[in-house]
């Protein structure tokens, strides 16, 4: 069945594909039809850049044919991305957009429901605290007291983080140190070193999962203005994230553990970051695949692509600093790191048997763990999705 639009333009005509004679658009190879997805998508992303709403609407249109929430990977991951251009697209009309936010229904009591999925969809993140923890209590044997504090998580990140506080106090009995784990009580943004309250004596540690790319948000048509002279080594300057880690240095910290996305958000224009998203999340969305089968019900695997979902709406629909999803990779936070004074710290892992154990269950699902420039990657089928990093001052 050919496209529906009559007389296409030939601009229209280049990103065609003619789907199977005689099925429907879901009836179509998965295949063909996901080709066609990712054509439309950036045919989409491309309009809804230009300001041309009509030919983004068309290309929705025809998107919503062939995508699903409860399809395939691609399926899924493309209702994502459709309904993330069409949230941008809507926000050119404010009234519009606030009435239709009035029928979100908040779905924690699903998340809860869901959070037996969430620790086996992500068990291969479970490598990494191990890593961590194995980190921290060796580099920290002589030390009297070890203080490990927590630089905000979400829902899921907590969840695992309540894991790696009973690891870690677990460890650290063995080797009788008194352990503490504490998580920061105020934002980022408002951290000051009188509210990290320091205990003279103890041995710091922090620990930042997923959450440290938020303070690279800001005014991008501020930025795009003064890009002739705020960017170090092609790298975009960030006030936010040079007070925050000039911060932690003060406090003398022993470590500093970094968990961030493998992925390069931080682009001004729609387009790239749009194209980067696509390439990310569709191996993140292929990877939940692998590991869940057929363990979890549709509703709660909703539920777990729901929050990667929200994540790519801020990236695809959000501007300025509402625009927070601003995941950098691993060579970027290099630069970063080091101009704020701090070292990376070597990551080990070869030796330690449970480990070994571990990125054996990881790698029978498609996982396997890079030694990369000093960090660890947590990659799906060699594609990196997440870097895990140690540093000290």
């Amino acid at each position: 069945m050919a496209e529906t639009s009559s007389n296409p333009k030939p601009d229209q005509m280049t990103l065609s594909l003619t789907l199977s004679q005689g099925l429907t658009p879901r009836e179509a190879k998965p295949e063909e039809r996901g080709i066609r997805l990712i054509q439309l998508l950036l045919k989409c992303a491309k309009h809804a850049s230009s300001g041309n709403l009509h030919r983004a609407d068309e290309c929705l249109r025809q998107i919503t044919l062939l995508a699903s929430v409860s399809g395939d990977s691609m399926q899924r991951l493309s209702a994502w991305f459709a309904s993330a251009l069409a949230v941008r697209l809507v926000k050119r009309w404010p009234g519009l957009r606030k009435a239709l936010n009035y029928s979100q229904l908040q779905k924690q009591e699903q998340f809860d429901q869901a959070r037996p999925h969430v620790g086996r969809a992500f068990t291969y993140l479970a490598f990494s605290y191990a890593i961590i923890s194995r980190t921290l209590v060796k580099a920290m044997t002589s030390e009297r007291v070890i203080h490990l504090v927590d630089l905000g998580s979400g829902d899921l990140n907590l969840v695992r983080l309540e894991n790696l506080g009973t690891r870690l106090v677990k460890e650290a009995e063995t080797l009788n140190i008194p352990f503490q784990f504490s998580s920061l009580n105020v934002s980022l943004r408002e951290l000051t070193l009188d509210k990290l309250k320091v205990t003279s004596g103890e041995a710091l540690a922090f620990i930042s999962i997923l959450n440290l790319h938020t303070l690279l948000a800001e005014d991008d048509s501020v930025d795009a203005h003064f890009s002739h002279n705020n960017k170090t080594n092609g790298i975009k300057d960030s006030k936010q994230m040079s007070r925050f880690l000039s911060t932690i240095r003060s406090s003398s910290p022993k470590l500093l553990f970094l968990v961030e996305k493998e992925a390069d958000h931080n682009l001004n224009k729609l387009i790239d970051r749009f194209v980067e998203g696509l390439h990310y999340y569709s191996a993140v969305f292929d990877s939940v695949d692998a590991t869940l089968r057929a363990n979890a019900s549709s509703g709660e695997r909703l539920v777990l692509e729901e929050m990667f979902g929200k994540e790519i709406e801020n990236i695809v629909a959000c501007e300025g600093v509402e625009r927070v999803e601003r995941h950098e990779r691993y060579g970027r936070w290099m630069v970063r790191f080091g101009q704020a004074g701090f070292k990376p710290v070597r990551m080990w892992h070869d030796s330690m048997e449970d480990a070994k154990e571990m990125m054996e269950a990881c790698g029978r699902n498609g996982y396997n763990i890079v030694n990369e420039k000093a960090s660890l990657m947590i990659c799906w089928h060699d594609r990196p999705l997440y870097a895990v990093s140690a540093w000290t001052c």
